[in-house]
């Protein structure tokens, strides 16, 4: 007889058996992934857009110009120097002054050409006392027509000596032969001068040449009265204004470069002959330019950059990108955009320095609030 003691257990299938193994898993796993949601931070909120200042880039009528490197040159100047040889008696000049045309800054040694001319005087006097005598006695005879004109020869000998002598005293002064500045005396009183000698320079300044190159092939933009802006680093900060006045017919066969002359005022006499400047030869204006400005370029080993914002609503927010750009000159506080950009980009000009690619971007105030 079988008894409940001794009855065989019911033994687990593998089936039975994997469920089991497998709710336990599940259990284990609702149980970590339970936990772990329990245990996680928060989710950060995403960042604020970041506030820059920003412009709309639009296409514009700029003047163009062509620059270049030239050197100012007096419309007068001269090294004074004695026609003649001769002992320096007077010096009537002093170093850096300035004088008149026709001043006598130097005075040579005259004392016999004054001694002949006085004798000339003496001889032209008494030449004409005989032609007015002759004169009266021709009409009664006295004297025939040959002896009058004779006389009138005469005269017009002795006037010519008194001439020569004054044109030969002249020599022995160095006259100013315009308005102008003395430079460094270079002679001494008592010095013996030859012919050519160096006394000093004399210089106008009140108008001055720049003298400058450009390509031949702006040719084609050149015509004399144009206008050209000039800066010396003697001044900075300032410019200067003048006219061309020459075109050299001829190119250079070296450089093939074309030589320009203009015209400049010097009020003040702040520039000098002899200056370096920086030339701005203005050209036809350049249409269609887009300009931005300065503070809108970052440079870097790469190159330069500037941050777009892009997105529907761009002018007023969006997404920050970064775009490689080609710049040209510099006008101004601006500068012009020749690759990267096109017309009616917005373009961070304050700020892109904290914003990353991508970032979200708020467009705080316009460029034009900035005051240039």
């Amino acid at each position: 007889m079988i008894t409940k003691e001794t009855a065989p257990k019911p033994v687990l299938t593998w089936r039975q058996a994997a469920t089991a193994v497998g709710l336990i898993v599940l259990l284990f796993l609702l149980l970590f992934l339970w936990r772990g949601w329990r245990n996680a931070a928060p989710a950060q909120a995403a960042p604020p857009p970041t506030p820059v200042a920003a412009m709309v880039v639009q296409p514009r009528d700029v003047p163009a110009e062509l620059e270049a490197i030239g050197s100012l040159r007096a419309v007068q100047e001269v090294m004074l120097a004695p026609e003649v040889a001769g002992r320096v008696t007077a010096i009537r000049f002093q170093p850096g002054a300035r004088v008149g045309a026709g001043t006598a800054l130097v005075q040579l040694y005259d004392g016999p050409e004054r001694a002949d001319r006085a004798a000339a005087v003496a001889r032209t006097d008494l030449a004409r006392f005989q032609l007015e005598r002759t004169r009266e006695l021709v009409p009664t005879g006295a004297e025939s027509r040959e002896v009058l004109d004779q006389r009138r020869a005469e005269h017009a000998q002795a006037i010519a000596a008194v001439r020569q002598l004054d044109a030969r005293i002249a020599q022995k002064r160095v006259v100013a032969p315009f308005s102008g500045e003395i430079g460094v005396r270079k002679v001494n009183l008592g010095q013996y001068l030859n012919p050519g000698d160096p006394v000093a320079s004399l210089t106008a300044l009140d108008r001055l040449y720049a003298d400058f190159t450009v390509p031949q092939q702006q040719l084609s933009h050149l015509r004399v009265g144009g206008s050209v802006r000039l800066q010396s680093d003697a001044w900075p900060g300032r410019s200067f204004s003048a006219r061309v006045t020459t075109i050299e017919p001829r190119i250079g066969e070296d450089s093939r470069n074309v030589m320009i002359q203009a015209l400049l005022p010097n009020p003040g006499r702040l520039l000098r002959p002899g200056m370096h400047v920086s030339v701005a030869l203005e050209l036809p204006a350049q249409s269609g330019a887009l300009l931005v400005p300065v503070t809108a370029i970052q440079t870097s080993a790469s190159g330069d950059s500037v941050t777009v914002v892009r997105g529907p609503r761009a002018r007023t927010e969006g997404k920050a990108d970064i775009v490689a750009v080609t710049t040209g000159r510099r006008i101004g506080d601006s500068i012009i955009v020749t690759k990267g950009l096109k017309a009616g980009d917005v373009v961070v000009t304050e700020g892109q320095i904290r914003v990353q690619p991508g970032a979200a971007v708020r467009v705080s105030r316009p460029a034009s609030a900035k005051k240039e």
